[in-house]
């Protein structure tokens, strides 16, 4: 039950009902905050959950709150250690997200630098739709930039961004959007990436596209090149390349790898889950579970 679940915040470990924020906090009036969404899975057969890529998570949300200069005086073992004590507090023994916030606390405002707290949230987390696939439409609105908001960043404010494209394709009735960037070229999807496959090659927008610096992006580009002999290119898409695709799909960590099936109503290939996504997302289920002995250093075992 949620009044049961336990959430680490400020250096404790209390009842999620019992975190309280002040409202007047740069973080509650400015959204001043930093985070990391990270992924874990659990592996029936091994009675063991992993955390995937927890070190590359850590590292980005450090990275985050020095650009966005935060005083923050956490260092990388304090993150990861009280990332481990409220998951394993939880005893959760089922797959889970879990939001490791770092937020502006006090009286200050938007210029504020601290006080920095913390908080670390796990909740259980499923796959991010019940169908195989889903419909995208280009968003009548730009993805932010490098000289706006940077999308390098993590920061709560940058997620109004996609928030704004999101719910304007979901009243138009499709199920999520894709975002273009200044240049007009294809930039992501709200809080994902986007991959397509043309000619059996696997292509993605370049990171220079306003894009974030996705780890499960740069995961995929490694599994397709080194485990799956598949060709990936990183360079600039148009939006009428996604018309033409033979398949194409969304990912990152809350999306996980999530076919599309149409975009602008225009078929994307036959429809379905293509070979090539289904090879990539095979792969990688095997892989964040612990059942690929090969890519076991990028998991961290709770239990």
């Amino acid at each position: 039950m949620e009044t049961k679940r336990l959430i680490w915040f400020k250096e404790e470990i209390i009842p999620v009902s019992q975190a309280k924020i002040n409202v007047l906090a740069p973080t509650s009036q400015f959204g001043v905050n930093v985070f990391e969404g990270i992924r874990c899975y659990w592996n029936e057969e091994k009675e063991q959950l992993y955390a995937f890529k927890l070190t590359e998570h850590i590292n980005r949300l450090i990275n985050s709150a020095k650009i966005m200069d935060f005083d923050l005086e956490y260092d990388f073992n304090f993150l990861k250690n009280s990332f481990l004590d409220i998951v394993q507090s939880n005893n959760f023994k089922e797959d889970i997200a879990v939001r490791q916030t770092l937020f502006l606390d006090g009286f200050g405002s938007w210029s504020s630098k601290g006080p920095v707290e913390m908080f670390i949230a796990p909740i259980p987390k499923g796959r991010p739709y019940d169908k195989i696939g889903i419909d995208c439409c280009i968003s009548s609105f730009e993805r932010i930039n490098d000289n706006s908001l940077s999308p390098r960043v993590k920061v709560g404010a940058n997620y109004m961004n996609s928030r704004l494209g999101h719910l304007e394709a979901v009243k138009n009735g499709y199920d999520t959007a894709i975002f273009l960037n200044n240049q007009k070229k294809v930039s992501e999807g709200p809080g994902s990436c986007i991959f397509i496959i043309r000619d059996e090659k696997l292509i993605t927008p370049p990171v220079t596209a306003s894009i974030l610096e996705s780890i499960t992006r740069q995961n995929i580009i490694d599994i397709a090149e080194s485990d799956l002999n598949i060709r990936v290119i990183e360079r600039d898409i148009d939006r009428t390349e996604l018309y033409v695709c033979e398949e194409a799909f969304l990912c990152g960590t809350a999306m996980e790898i999530t076919p599309i099936l149409t975009i602008d109503r225009y078929a994307v290939g036959t429809k379905s889950q293509g070979k090539f996504t289904e090879q990539i997302r095979e792969f990688y289920f095997k892989m964040v579970r612990g059942n690929l002995k090969n890519y076991n250093q990028f998991l961290t075992p709770i239990y």
